[in-house]
């Protein structure tokens, strides 16, 4: 199945804002576009460091691991959705790991 990215103009923004990362996130966004998933393990075949953590959340590491994408996720009947939920540095998100953040961090609320 597809994957439909939600909340893309967030990731726009960070790189806006950190304007480093865009060739690491359009890489990123690219391999998403390809990507033909049924399963989670579909997903670890495409994205081989991302890790599954509590309340149906990835952590993609992106750029080499320099920066990590929180994503909450739902294998829908025809697609498969992606809500961005965070992003930033390999150090912003050993910040927030120390505080346990990462299962319910959700920066992109509408």
């Amino acid at each position: 199945m597809k994957v439909h990215i939600i909340k893309w103009r967030s990731i726009e923004s960070f790189v806006v804002n950190n304007a480093r990362s865009r060739a690491s996130f359009e890489k990123f966004k690219e391999a998403v576009k390809a990507a033909d998933w049924e399963s989670i393990h579909d997903v670890k075949k495409t994205f081989g460091s991302a890790d599954v953590i509590d309340n149906n959340r990835l952590v993609f590491n992106v750029g080499g691991n320099n920066y990590r994408l929180i994503c909450s996720y739902w294998f829908g009947p025809k697609m498969i959705h992606l809500y961005v939920k965070w992003i930033g540095t390999h150090a912003d998100y050993s910040k927030l790991c120390k505080q346990n953040l990462q299962y319910t961090v959700d920066d992109f609320k509408e």
